[in-house]
Formats: structure tokens, sequence, C-alpha cells
């Protein structure tokens, strides 16, 4: 129900946009939260930006470089990365949840998940 793409190779500085299409449920208008995560070789899983109808919120580690957005005509969230950097290579995850909760920086509280997509910063 969720396909990412976008992910590629970027030389640090550089910028990516990634897309998470939306099938199988409501997008809009929808009350629950959608959000990024992203997993580090070696790391778990962590936050990066979701939105919800109160706002946009991001991890501190890409905030200002880093937009999250969605249109709900085209069933589609965004991630817009700038100033790309090294640690921010990974496997980026679009995520949803199923009943809302207010914790968006939880995966545990996510329903629905994509396959992910590599994003790779060289320095």
């Amino acid at each position: 129900q969720l396909v990412e793409s976008g992910g590629g190779l970027v030389q640090a500085g550089g910028s990516l946009r990634l897309s998470c299409g939306v099938s199988g449920r409501t997008f809009s208008p929808s009350p629950y939260p959608m959000a990024w995560f992203r997993q580090a070789p070696g790391n778990e899983r962590e936050f990066a930006a979701a939105i919800t109808l109160s706002g946009r919120f991001y991890a501190d580690s890409v905030k200002g470089r880093f937009t999250i957005s969605r249109d709900n005509a085209k069933n589609t969230l965004y991630l817009h990365m700038n100033s790309l950097k090294p640690e921010d290579t990974g496997v980026y995850y679009c995520a949803a949840q199923a009943t809302y909760s207010s914790a968006y920086w939880d995966g545990s509280r996510y329903a629905y998940w994509g396959q992910g997509t590599q994003v790779t910063v060289s320095s």
C-alpha cells in the first residue's frame, strides 16, 4: 500500500526528493499522521519527519534541511532532502498510522510501511 521511490547516490551537499505513493486507503482527508523513518547500517530505525493535522515535525538531525509534504490529489507523500550529509545515508521508509496516535515519532504507532528506498551520500 505504500511504495517509496527516489532514493539514490548523491554527493554531500546535494539534494534528493523521496516519494511515497499510497494506495488502498483514504489519503485525503486523513487525520492520521504519516512519516518518514530511516535506518543506517548497524543502527536502529529512527524518526526523520512527520506530517499531521497539527503540522510538520522533524528530528533535530534533519531540521532545516528536510521538508515533508503531501499531495492529496496524487495520493503521495514526499520528503525533500537538501544539504545532504554522509550521516544521512540509510534506507528510508514511509509509514502511515491506521488509528490516530499523537506520538508521531514512535514507529510502533504506525501500521503501514513501505519497502524502503536506499539513500547513499558520499563525502
